[in-house]
């Protein structure tokens, strides 16, 4: 798929024209909230953190709504064909742009049939392996995978998942050969990583905290290019492998056309919550990394080259969706 930077761009700003589509006190009804993945998930329980903050500044409900399938396809394809009148929201996610990268018809263009509105925050990935492994750093674990050449199990909850694709970059810019293993989830393969069945994954912190924190897995480096509060004493991987960077990241999108009292009144509600201390509290605790307040346009960007970035992974690793 072309990544269209500047249609992005163009989208975010036509947004914040004036229009007389939406009355001042927006919203007047219940909002619905479409999350691309699982109850439970990180992704829905930001999603629930936010909402109940909507809800509260907004005065009206913000009904969180879990349409797991087809990566997220299927929750994103409902908000491409809802009302655009503010009342349907899309939990945007770093798996949208991979998607737009490994898919080559969707149904929709996640370019042009939804427009920004703000970033929440980023989730290091983690690089970690069951205890017993060898390598004790990345340095050492590049020399074993070295030596030892399509010896090394790399578990995924899916094919063309964030994990999938964070491996899969490591492994071009690192230049090992790990077998991918997927998975159908994220709890089987962390089953099989503290079996030992399987011998590194890279993981989003959330899932793993709890089982690094305990000490029943062993992690190496975070993805993000800082350091990460939730585990401190870890290194980036752009310390080993110059140029790394991985994350997974949660925003918020809407059907384009939704007019822009809706967008706006969201988007400055939402930058709010990022500086309001005990919401980053709330969300540090899932080991997120608050993204600073930004306008729509901003959040267009980031999203327009990440389809660009993973556009790449993709084609070189030859990622085909099943």
């Amino acid at each position: 798929m072309a990544v269209r930077r500047r249609d992005f761009l163009a989208l975010a700003a036509t947004a914040l024209l004036p229009r007389a589509a939406l009355a001042a006190d927006y919203p007047t009804r219940p909002v619905r909230w479409i999350v691309g993945q699982a109850a439970g998930s990180s992704s829905d329980i930001a999603a629930r953190l936010m909402g109940q903050w909507l809800t509260d500044r907004l005065g009206q409900p913000f009904v969180v709504e879990d349409r797991p399938g087809a990566g997220g396809n299927l929750g994103t394809d409902a908000v491409v064909h809802a009302a655009p009148d503010g009342y349907t929201l899309l939990l945007l996610n770093v798996q949208n742009t991979i998607n737009a990268a490994l898919y080559e018809k969707l149904g929709f263009d996640l370019v042009t049939d939804i427009a920004p509105i703000a970033g929440i925050y980023r989730v290091p990935l983690v690089m970690e392996v069951n205890p017993s492994f060898p390598a004790q750093t990345v340095p050492e674990f590049i020399a074993y995978a070295k030596a030892n050449p399509g010896k090394i199990n790399m578990a995924s909850p899916a094919i063309g998942s964030p994990q999938h694709i964070a491996g899969e970059l490591f492994k071009f810019m690192a230049g090992v050969d790990l077998v991918h293993v997927p998975y159908r989830g994220t709890t089987p393969a962390l089953t099989d990583l503290l079996s030992g069945q399987v011998q590194v994954m890279f993981d989003v912190m959330p899932s793993s905290i709890g089982h690094l924190r305990a000490g029943k897995l062993r992690p190496l480096a975070v993805t993000t290019l800082k350091r990460s509060d939730a585990l401190p004493d870890v290194h980036p991987m752009t310390e080993f492998v110059p140029g790394y960077e991985a994350s997974a990241w949660l925003g918020v999108g809407a059907p384009k056309n939704t007019p822009s009292g809706a967008i706006a009144t969201l988007n400055k509600e939402i930058n709010a919550a990022l500086t309001d201390e005990a919401m980053k509290k709330r969300l540090g605790d899932l080991g997120a990394m608050v993204l600073p307040p930004g306008t729509p346009a901003d959040f267009g960007a980031l999203i327009a080259d990440d389809i660009a970035k993973w556009a790449k992974v993709v084609k070189f690793a030859n990622i085909k969706p099943v």
